[in-house]
């Protein structure tokens, strides 16, 4: 996974899947693209406008957990 941020162009997208294929836009709302994949899957989000949707001083540096048990 991958998170970019464009400060020029004020754009946040989330890279969920890094394999190479082609996908389809699907806008979901006036600041919010899904890039779909194969089996209509979320390959990645862009959000436009992020600094004003989202408080990304508190998204950077990412921080995660992988629940136990779990197939990641």
């Amino acid at each position: 996974m991958q998170i970019i941020y464009n400060p020029k162009s004020d754009v946040l997208y989330i890279r969920l899947d890094e394999k190479n294929q082609d996908v389809i836009n699907q806008r979901v709302s006036e600041d919010v693209v899904l890039d779909m994949g194969s089996e209509e899957r979320i390959i990645g989000i862009e959000i436009m406008d992020a600094s004003h949707r989202l408080d990304l001083k508190n998204i950077f540096p990412v921080e995660f957990q992988v629940a136990m048990g779990a197939n990641v």
